[in-house]
């Protein structure tokens, strides 16, 4: 990858899990982390990381615009 992708991930709520998943022929959970309300996160996705899962209420910033993840209600 020449210029790595960056997201930026900002809890909304406590307990915010953010799921890294592996690049590969078996995708699988590589790393986890837990944000409280208000903690900021900023990952990028890198040749180990394919995708990432956001669990919870946050609001999700990258090079394509602002997403909401919704909460258990």
């Amino acid at each position: 990858m020449s210029h790595p992708e960056f997201i930026m991930i900002k809890a909304q709520e406590d307990g915010v899990n953010v799921i890294g998943l592996t690049r590969g022929n078996d995708t699988k959970f590589h790393h986890t982390e837990k944000l409280d309300r208000g903690e900021v996160m900023i990952a990028q996705f890198t040749e180990h990381t394919s995708a990432m899962k956001i669990r919870g209420k946050a609001e999700i910033h990258s090079a394509h615009g602002i997403v909401y993840s919704e909460g258990k209600e």
